[in-house]
């Protein structure tokens, strides 16, 4: 097969042809990708920003769709034909390394998913059947944008009736939980962000408020739109020291919470006021919005298809295979929203 391999840090993916793909073993599933997505997290893991990585050379990729090629031993979840998802969050099912692949004699390292590649061998717990109703395209959002950004609001938050929100960074975690507030009535929900085409398009999204982070202090303009106090709650998805402090920083005392779903750059720390803890203002991180696959993947594809969640809308920019160096490139300047991978658009 052809993939996407990181041979050391820093430095652009190699597309690689020729690269040997082992048969399912236990607990495992061979998958012929169609799309996958792009997000921080490829991004990090290809600038050195994680630190240390013991295991080039090694293949990318947490979010796609495709469809199963084979099976192995012990697999129950899904057979020989079926469109699935993939996703880094674990479901039900057998629980098991990726596969080794290999090239001109050289092993090329993989985890559990993979997706910058023509075929994967994945982990039965990381493969959810397709819903009906949902594109193979759109079904890549579901393996990761969509059950930590939708799911932080709904499994996380679950926010009373007339809360306010605040989401910063509007990306594709971000923009989905935008999206997911809208089940509930909110009486703001304001996004910040420092790049003008993602605030237009949250405001297409449901945004009530739009505040661009260059043009003055976001917390400052936060605590002036609710009279001083600050929101119930803000959702933190940029990625920044900053932007994790400053979502803090806008809610309230006596009982906001701020959830972020991002990981800096390693090394990096997040400084709170002790007062404001003890004032009654929390903060925790997210593990994948706290979604079950299993549980939450056809509650997000009912959302999708009655309109709530316009997932295409997020998805501004397609790439071959050959581009994905050009999609990180694009996603670490801004350039788009989520980038979509098109590996083999023909199987639907």
């Amino acid at each position: 097969m052809k993939a996407a391999v990181l041979w050391e840090l820093n430095a652009p993916l190699r597309i690689e042809s020729g690269i040997e793909v082992p048969p399912p073993g236990q607990g495992q599933v061979l998958v012929k990708l169609a799309y996958s997505g792009v997000c921080h997290s490829q991004l990090m893991e290809a600038r050195g920003d994680r630190g240390p990585d013991r295991y080039l050379p090694h293949l990318l990729g947490h979010e796609g769709s495709g469809v199963v090629a084979s099976v192995g031993p012990g697999v129950t979840k899904v057979r020989e034909g079926d469109k699935v998802i993939l996703g880094w969050i674990k479901g039900s099912g057998l629980d098991v390394p990726g596969g080794r692949y290999r090239l001109d004699g050289r092993a090329i390292n993989a985890g559990p998913i993979t997706t910058f590649n023509e075929y994967a061998v994945i982990s039965e717990n990381r493969c959810v059947p397709l819903p009906a109703g949902v594109p193979l395209d759109i079904a890549v959002l579901f393996g990761c944008a969509v059950p930590t950004g939708a799911g932080i609001v709904l499994n996380t938050l679950r926010p009373r009736s007339g809360c306010s929100i605040a989401f910063f960074g509007a990306g594709g975690i971000g923009l989905s939980a935008l999206m997911a507030s809208r089940l509930f009535d909110c009486s703001e929900r304001i996004v910040v962000d420092i790049d003008d085409t993602k605030l237009e398009l949250a405001k297409d999204f449901g945004a009530t408020r739009a505040l661009n982070g260059l043009s003055g202090d976001p917390v400052a303009a936060i605590r002036g739109i609710t009279a001083g106090q600050g929101v119930d709650y803000s959702v933190e998805s940029a990625g920044l020291v900053e932007t994790i402090e400053q979502a803090f920083a806008a809610v309230r005392k006596g009982g906001g919470l701020c959830v972020f779903a991002s990981h800096p750059r390693s090394g990096l720390k997040i400084a709170l006021d002790p007062h404001d803890l003890i004032s009654g203002k929390r903060i925790q991180g997210t593990w994948g919005g706290e979604s079950d696959p299993d549980r939450d993947t056809s509650r997000f594809a009912e959302l999708y298809r009655s309109g709530t969640l316009p997932l295409h809308k997020m998805i501004t920019k397609r790439y071959s295979l050959e581009e994905v160096n050009t999609a990180l490139g694009d996603l670490e300047r801004r350039r788009v929203v989520r980038p979509l991978i098109e590996i083999d658009s023909s199987l639907g």
